[in-house]
């Protein structure tokens, strides 16, 4: 008895049923295509003047180019503006129409036609409830809060599509009718009221139909232009689209990561599993406070600055935008062209006609701008004049990024010395004290005796004044090309020997350059050395990891010499050690994290310590 309930909650009268959406939303799309094909419709009725339906129909089987149908409207605020048809193909009444000319059922374009269209915007739940809820109950929990339409053109459109219905149905054995869920419950009341239509005006101005920009259909499209195409995608091959909401999202990121690879390989590979679980929290999060269940562009722009960083945001930004069935545009618009509808929020760029107010008949969702800063990638001409006016003479280092690294050098630094005392360790049977602990290993070892074994680490002998990190080995002597020894600016500071990229080839401000180490040498305290680039002393070792190690085992005062590696030290290191009298405490590159290291390998040079005053304003925390 509840299904027959439910089922009829939707029926407006025998034979006429109605499909209550959000427009723009691709779940209604999909299921509207459900309900279509799951019933024996013989008429479809949609929200839009008869005068629409060439044009409209036209645009839907060229579909999946993107499209508006057009009409000038008059007396609009600000002058004449126009009022237009969105051929998205996550537009409800766009996939009705689109499903039923594949099917083969009539359509019924009813909505009355006038020369001017007022919209009427709402905020929706997230239909992604869909996914739970079915559409009756979906529509049945938002029918207290559906205002009533005001007097004039909007009631007259809710008298005018109810008198169309009524044709309908003694003509038809089972109709559809799709329209906005904030006009149905209006709609089913007129035509059980026969409230008599009003008399049309007439309308003058024809429809035309402009191929929108590329570039701008994340203002035009209900969904993100990335996830359109999934649905698109979905269409075509057959695969599952129902969950698209949610998994076209993942889809997007991931995307995201793939396109930053290209560009920017060393930072995408901070981009792990585990970071993209710990954003998709976070957008989960994010989504959850503004009360929704899948996330907006700004939303997901937000999580992705906030844990990875700017240029992943941008990457994400730029993603989200791509439409993989948009048409490229030619250089020479071809002469029966009639160019690209250029579209914004509330206005667009019509081809012949300029800028003017844009209303959408089949409007969703309200927006509204909200900004989200992130720093622009520096375009090519801008990195030329930087490079030129460059100082060679007049270089330093940015301090946050000194503090970090010269915390971590300390850290490492304090984990050597505790592996120098691991080494003097050793087990004792216990007595009356546990000492260091207990020494599990070594019990366990002699369990059939039953003596309790404990741990005796003595005090650390000896000290570690250099550190040296070797990042990529074996390190490729054309790409570190930039080979320095830098000094330091105060007590807390280590005397610095390293090997880089070359930090012009990245300009990422005036006066501010980015590279990356492969290696490098901190001796603390620090006191002045000969620059070991040009060193004779060194010039007998060939390789740039020799030439670092073999300068910080001239120049340390202490035994031991700590080395963070990828792999084990090899033999040579360990002859080149033993010249020098030194020995090395190896610390695995591995211990610690990836996204950290590679945070710490990227620096920053100023060209002078004026620039330290406005480089928070380009250096992208990373």
């Amino acid at each position: 008895m509840a299904e027959v309930e439910a089922d009829d909650f939707l029926t407006i009268a025998p034979g006429i049923r109605v499909m209550p959406i959000v427009h723009g939303s691709g779940d209604f799309a999909i299921r509207v295509r459900e309900e279509l094909l799951a019933r024996p419709y013989d008429c479809l009725a949609v929200p839009l003047p008869a005068s629409f339906q060439d044009d409209v129909e036209a645009a839907v089987e060229r579909l999946p180019t993107i499209s508006a149908v057009l009409r000038r409207d008059v007396e609009a605020e600000g002058g004449d503006g126009f009022s237009y048809v969105p051929i998205d193909p996550c537009q409800g009444v766009v996939a009705a129409i689109r499903t039923a000319i594949g099917e083969r059922i009539p359509r019924a374009f009813i909505d009355l036609d006038a020369p001017r269209y007022q919209a009427v915007h709402a905020v929706f739940p997230d239909p992604y409830a869909l996914k739970r809820v079915s559409p009756e109950r979906f529509s049945a929990a938002l029918l207290p809060a559906i205002p009533r339409p005001v007097e004039g053109f909007p009631t007259d459109r809710i008298a005018w599509m109810a008198a169309r219905l009524h044709e309908l149905g003694r003509r038809r054995k089972l109709t559809l009718l799709v329209c906005s869920i904030l006009d149905w419950p209006w709609i089913r009341e007129a035509y059980r009221a026969r409230v008599e239509p009003p008399e049309p005006e007439p309308v003058f101005a024809a429809t035309s139909t402009f191929r929108v920009d590329p570039a701008t259909l994340l203002f035009f499209l209900g969904e993100l232009p990335y996830v359109t195409a999934l649905y698109e995608r979905g269409r075509r091959e057959l695969t599952p689209d129902d969950n698209l909401s949610v998994d076209g999202v993942k889809e997007l990121v991931v995307q995201a990561r793939e396109t930053l690879r290209a560009e920017r390989p060393r930072l995408a590979q901070r981009v792990t599993p585990a970071l993209l679980s710990t954003l998709f929290r976070y957008v989960r999060n994010l989504a959850l406070i503004e009360r929704r269940l899948t996330p907006d562009l700004l939303t997901l722009v937000t999580a992705a600055k906030q844990t990875v960083g700017d240029d992943f945001a941008l990457a994400v930004a730029e993603t989200a935008r791509e439409y993989a069935y948009a048409e490229p545009v030619p250089d020479v618009a071809a002469a029966d062209d009639p160019g690209l509808l250029r579209m914004g929020v509330g206005q667009a760029e019509v081809p012949g006609q300029g800028l003017a107010p844009m209303v959408s008949r089949l409007p969703g969702q309200a927006i509204s701008w909200r900004t989200c800063r992130l720093r622009p990638r520096p375009k090519e001409p801008e990195r030329k004049r930087w490079l030129q006016r460059w100082d060679p003479y007049g270089m330093c280092s940015w301090p946050p990024e000194d503090d970090r690294i010269e915390s971590f050098h300390r850290h490492v630094k304090e984990q050597a010395r505790a592996i120098l005392g691991a080494d003097l360790a050793r087990s004792e049977k216990f007595t009356t004290s546990v000492r260091d602990g207990l020494d599990i290993r070594e019990t366990l070892r002699n369990w059939h005796t039953g003596d309790v074994y404990v741990k005796v680490i003595p005090p650390g002998r000896g000290s570690i004044e250099v550190v040296v990190f070797l990042f990529d080995v074996p390190s490729d002597p054309k790409v570190y090309t930039n080979r320095a020894t830098w000094y330091a600016e105060h007590s807390e500071e280590s005397t610095l020997a390293f090997y880089a990229t070359d930090p012009f080839q990245n300009l990422v401000g005036p006066g501010i350059a980015q590279a990356q180490y492969g290696g490098a040498l901190f001796l603390h305290p620090a006191r002045p050395i000969p620059e070991i680039w040009t060193d004779p002393r060194l010039d007998r070792h060939d390789t740039l990891e020799e030439r670092l190690l073999a300068a910080a085992f001239l120049h340390s005062l202490d035994r031991h010499v700590a080395v963070v590696s990828p792999g084990p030290p090899s033999a040579s290191w360990r002859r080149l050690a033993r010249a020098y009298g030194r020995k090395i405490v190896h610390l695995p590159l591995r211990r610690f994290s990836g996204s950290m290291l590679e945070r710490l390998r990227t620096f920053h040079v100023l060209n002078g310590r004026h620039v330290r005053s406005f480089a928070a304003d380009y250096i992208r925390d990373l």
